[in-house]
């Protein structure tokens, strides 16, 4: 018997970054996200052996223990699995270790901005929720994904990955205090859907990055009530707004103009979060014909993406690939976690 799971990755379309404390537990954040068709996978095989076996990227890299109620978290490339584990036997097995062989893999480089980790925990959760019949709906998945990779981990990061991977499509999210959230699923006319997906030109730029140090500069400059970044993540937040009133209204076009502006007030939010490498790619893009754009996730590399109106995909796209990045072909999803038993 193998258990499976997937949770697609997602594009923050506007709003990145207000879903992090403190600022969302004094202002309130809000993020207009849409998942789309690159996925987290997880296959979980029962075993009768006491042994757990954990597979990612390679099976030469594979790590294996003796099954006991707590796992060590002594290995950086299997962190997630672990804490997962680690949790799901705290909560729901009474202690009780279980057995088993967990594969795991992404369709896009972790720390590329897309929500990788976030999203593999989802995928994680959700096939032992598929194999122990566990009580979860979707609310209860991703709070429980965001309490063990932000709070039991202390991973650095926000929410909107946890909730957009569970949940699936476009979505409004609202980020109050006491880490509540509640998911608006935007119903958005099948020709503005296309529209925008046709229009949008996603371009990786061959690096990574390390978003806990983004995340921690924000945090500070939250804390230290920085006025511009603080004054820049309210406009990012009256920014998620606007899209939303936008793809709403089909007016699909003026989405360029709010990209480029939410990418002006992010870059306030720390000094990390660009650099002369991604603001060459940026203004590139822009004399290429796209009318906006912004970084993908907490930024300092990995993913950006460009709107570009009318028939100038393909010249921004020719654009970026001399510059040594590659564009990826994507589309919108409608659905969030989906779990299997073959």
């Amino acid at each position: 018997m193998m258990i499976k799971s997937k949770a697609p990755l997602r594009l923050g379309l506007a709003g990145g970054g207000t879903d992090v404390s403190p600022y969302s537990d004094l202002h309130g954040g809000a993020i207009l996200n849409a998942t789309i068709s690159s996925y987290a996978y997880a296959v979980l095989e029962p075993l009768n052996n006491g042994r757990i076996e954990l597979v990612s990227g390679s099976p030469e890299r594979a790590r294996s223990y003796e099954a006991k109620e707590e796992l060590p978290l002594d290995d950086r490339s299997y962190e997630l699995q672990v804490g997962v584990y680690n949790r799901i036997v705290r909560q729901f097995t009474q202690g009780k270790p279980l057995s088993f062989r967990l594969t795991t893999w992404i369709e896009a480089p972790q720390g590329s901005g897309l929500g990788t980790s976030s999203t593999l925990v989802v995928a994680i959760i959700g096939a032992f929720k598929e194999w122990l019949n566990l009580p979860l709906g979707q609310y209860d998945i991703a709070h429980l994904a965001f309490e063990i990779e932000r709070i039991e981990m202390k991973m650095a990061g926000g929410k909107q990955d946890q909730y957009a991977a569970t949940f699936g499509g476009v979505n409004f999210l609202e980020f109050l205090a006491n880490d509540k959230v509640i998911v608006n699923p935007l119903t958005v006319k099948p020709d503005v859907l296309a529209e925008l997906e046709m229009n949008l030109l996603l371009y990786f730029t061959a690096t990574n990055r390390d978003s806990a140090q983004i995340i921690s500069h924000q945090v500070e400059n939250v804390k230290k009530n920085n006025t511009e970044a603080v004054d820049a993540m309210h406009r990012l937040k009256e920014q998620a707004v606007q899209m939303k009133e936008c793809l709403l209204r089909g007016e699909v076009d003026k989405i360029g103009d709010v990209l480029n502006v939410g990418w002006l007030n992010k870059k306030k939010m720390a000094a990390s979060i660009s650099n002369s490498m991604l603001d060459d790619m940026y203004e590139a893009a822009l004399k290429a014909g796209a009318s906006g754009g912004k970084i993908s996730g907490a930024g300092g590399g990995g993913f950006m993406f460009f709107y570009c109106p009318g028939t100038s995909k393909l010249n921004v796209q020719q654009t970026l690939e001399r510059l040594g990045g590659q564009t990826k072909s994507f589309t919108f999803t409608d659905h969030g976690l989906t779990t299997w038993t073959c």
